[in-house]
């Protein structure tokens, strides 16, 4: 029978011809009318919006940018472009990505906040953090070498941190230090671009903290510290207008009857142990414990993938154990599961895209022996219906334009549970969570909007209480967001591409050129814009 299984398996292997990269595709029967690309390779030519070009444009004259939105506006995707604009603008090795969390970090391929600036733990004074750098001298010279930092998920680094930093790098680089195509706003002169929404998971806060100012945007130097503060306001994770309204009704904290009305009927009374919908938990021993519970119902061998990490920096190689790719991965045939990278985004085939393990087959050719011992691969059904033979990947960290650590392992995780922390950024077709379990600020928003559309949502535990926006964030927003004459439009319109601007920004370019292609849409707006900040 094992002989029979293996021959099986190479032949669907072999018999098809779409592979790539040694990737084997099944596409499922009742779809063999969908059409492969002239070229799969070819890269699809991003349209952007009018806010998104706008954002790119000041990038490449050298300002400083804080980018914001609701989830699903495309922040990530328009991040990643930003980053290669600015590998061309200062050169690859003076570009340090970074993000709040190890998780995002090693989405962007870039390191933890904390590790590129070498501070360490940041919940100290100021001064601390200072000596800690000026101490470390690799660290001292990643400030030195810097023409941009990129931080994403800037939600969860709090005022006192961000103010910090600003003091560390004027501190080595000089307060006035001039970096050739960057409008200088203090910190020595390096191009910051800064990603994120307050909406969703808020920072940890420490008892120390004195000051009572919790998010970064309460940072004394938070508005001095960018030319640009751009809400994008169209949302590409969901279509239906109904939907989007009740996430952005979320994001603010509030819902009105219709939306309550919404939220019951997405209410699920079956045993959510029972579904085959990812769950998400708020704590991880919750997502452990559905996770083991459901693979020891499993019969059948056990196979086990080891991460196998390479690189000299131990705080590196911390934060691959942060991130998204297991220390160690353990699937049964039946097990449910995750891709944790993008494999084909044109198949759909991306970081969220949940399946089942079918069987595991043969490495052919593919060195797998250094992960696991039993040298096979795992054959995974996707809920789409397409087939696919999983291989290892690799995540790296960065250091500019250096590998400082790398983990090579499968990109799948077990998906019958998942933290809510760990979801942040991912896109689902269908998820069932208890919103009776949750906590803070922000966590029902960030589980909600992971979903695509009404029919994938399925709740439990339905507490209108549950639903909580920080005050400080509702203000923020409010505050940033420019008067309009289509702000009492209603928001759940997904063409919805107003631009909303600090006000710090209009005063900025009142006397200078907005370097946009002309049009007259943006025209009108600047037109009336300037005609209020005047008035």
């Amino acid at each position: 029978m094992k002989l029979f299984s293996t021959a099986i398996s190479a032949y669907r292997y072999f018999s098809t011809k779409t592979t790539t990269k040694g990737r084997k595709w099944t596409p499922n029967k009742n779809k063999n009318k969908m059409k492969e690309p002239k070229n799969p390779n070819k890269r699809t030519r991003i349209k952007w919006t009018d806010q998104q070009s706008q954002i790119l444009e000041a990038i490449s004259n050298g300002k400083s940018v804080f980018i914001t939105g609701s989830a699903g506006t495309g922040k990530t995707v328009l991040l990643q472009h930003i980053i290669k604009r600015l590998h061309k603008l200062h050169g690859r090795g003076n570009v340090f990505v970074t993000a709040s969390t190890g998780v995002a970090a090693c989405a962007l391929q870039g390191q933890t906040l904390n590790s590129f600036a070498g501070t360490g733990p940041a919940f100290t004074d100021r001064q601390t953090l200072h000596d800690r750098v000026f101490s470390d001298s690799k660290a001292y010279r990643r400030w030195k070498k810097a023409g941009a930092l990129v931080i994403d998920e800037i939600s969860m680094v709090n005022a006192p941190f961000f103010a910090a930093l600003k003091y560390i790098a004027e501190e080595v680089r000089g307060e006035k230090q001039e970096n050739v195509g960057v409008i200088n706003n203090g910190w020595g002169g390096i191009q910051l671009v800064v990603s994120g929404d307050f909406s969703q998971l808020p920072p940890i806060t420490n008892r120390e903290n004195l000051s009572g100012k919790e998010f970064a945007f309460e940072a004394d130097c938070w508005n001095s510290s960018f030319d640009m503060q751009v809400e994008l306001t169209k949302v590409f994770r969901q279509s239906e207008a109904r939907l989007i309204k009740l996430l952005q009704n979320i994001r603010r904290g509030h819902t009105d009857p219709e939306d309550l009305q919404l939220l019951e009927k997405c209410c699920s009374e079956t045993d959510s142990n029972s579904s085959p919908l990812v769950q998400l938990y708020p704590r991880n021993e919750d997502v452990n414990k559905v996770n083991l519970k459901k693979m020891e119902e499993l019969e059948g061998y056990m196979y086990v993938y080891r991460a196998l990490d390479c690189g000299d920096d131990d705080a590196s190689k911390r934060q691959l154990k942060q991130g998204i790719a297991a220390d160690e991965l353990i699937l049964k045939e039946g097990a449910r599961v995750m891709l944790t990278k993008n494999l084909n985004t044109w198949r759909k085939l991306v970081n969220g895209a949940t399946g089942t393990v079918m069987q595991f087959c043969g490495p052919y050719g593919a060195d797998v022996s250094d992960i696991c011992k039993d040298k096979v691969l795992p054959l995974v059904k996707f809920d789409s219906g397409l087939e696919m033979i999983i291989h290892p990947e690799t995540w790296v960290v960065m250091e500019g334009d250096k590998i400082v650590a790398k983990r090579k392992q499968m990109p799948l995780i077990l998906a019958w549970a998942l933290s809510i922390h760990k979801c942040q950024g991912m896109t689902l077709d269908s998820l069932h969570t208890d919103l009776s379990k949750a906590f803070g600020f922000g966590m029902v928003y960030v589980a909600l909007s992971r979903v695509r559309s009404l029919d994938g949502l399925h709740l439990s535990g339905f507490e209108p209480s549950k639903i909580r926006a920080h005050p400080k964030v509702i203000q923020f927003y409010q505050d940033k967001q420019v008067e309009d004459d289509g702000v009492n439009e209603d928001i759940s319109s997904s063409s919805n591409d107003a631009i909303h601007v600090s006000s710090k920004t209009i005063s900025k370019e009142m006397n200078k050129n907005l370097n946009c292609k002309p049009n007259s849409s943006l025209i009108s707006w600047y037109n009336r814009v300037t005609k209020r900040a005047l008035g």
